[in-house]
């Protein structure tokens, strides 16, 4: 079991919720994640929110949904390997959560899948050795049928939260990519869709994390 959460360290003043966590045979203890907290969006231009503007970006709108300090750290084109060499910086930041999305321009570059998984699991114990949580998020198995098509989630996510033992986000770009309504172009979303991707992720959040915006005196 790889969550090494610092939010473990507020259950004993028994402000607990439960997380369920993919491919763990247990369901640990954890804390809700209050309104202030430092979560970091790391990923490439779907975090950035390329297509929209800035303001309308998924971790902006998630920030004002949670009241979280939300940090936008994606880089438009990066790939699993651009992030990885960007870790270390956010660890530095010391997040109290991770959401890591990362690997579409892997498959529009034709980056083997083995590659691809190596640099996303590496990111993750990176962050994990530092005692920061992540929560992964799917990206769409983007074939060139799936740019005129309907989206879906490539299948390296799963198996890679079953192995790291941590939350998946599935499905959220995928329903969001499959909208031309959502899109400003054929692998991006427009305002629209960011905001309807950031909702979506934050009711996930709510299950996953606890209840949101508990004002809640502690110290780490």
């Amino acid at each position: 079991m790889k969550l090494r959460s610092r939010f473990l360290m507020l259950a004993g003043i028994g402000l607990s919720a439960t997380i369920s966590v993919t491919g763990c045979g247990s369901e640990p203890t954890q804390t809700a994640l209050p309104a202030g907290s430092t979560v970091v969006a790391l990923g490439d231009s779907l975090t950035y929110g390329y297509g929209a503007n800035p303001k309308t970006a998924y971790p902006t709108v998630l920030a004002e949904l949670s009241k979280w300090n939300v940090v936008n750290a994606g880089v438009n084109g990066d790939t699993s390997a651009d992030v990885l060499t960007r870790v270390n910086k956010i660890t530095e930041q010391n997040p109290d959560l991770v959401l890591l999305g990362v690997g579409g321009n892997d498959v529009l570059q034709r980056i083997a899948p083995d590659t691809t998984r190596a640099n996303i699991v590496a990111t993750i114990d990176t962050l994990q050795s530092n005692n920061i949580d992540v929560v992964l998020i799917a990206e769409p198995h983007l074939s060139t049928s799936a740019l005129f098509g309907k989206a879906s989630d490539n299948p390296l996510y799963e198996d890679i939260a079953e192995a790291e033992g941590i939350p998946l986000y599935s499905d959220g770009w995928s329903t969001v990519l499959s909208d031309e309504a959502l899109k400003s172009d054929k692998i991006h979303a427009n305002a629209a869709g960011y905001r309807q991707f950031a909702e979506g992720l934050h009711d996930y959040l709510k299950d996953e994390v606890g209840t949101l915006n508990r004002n809640v005196n502690h110290s780490f």
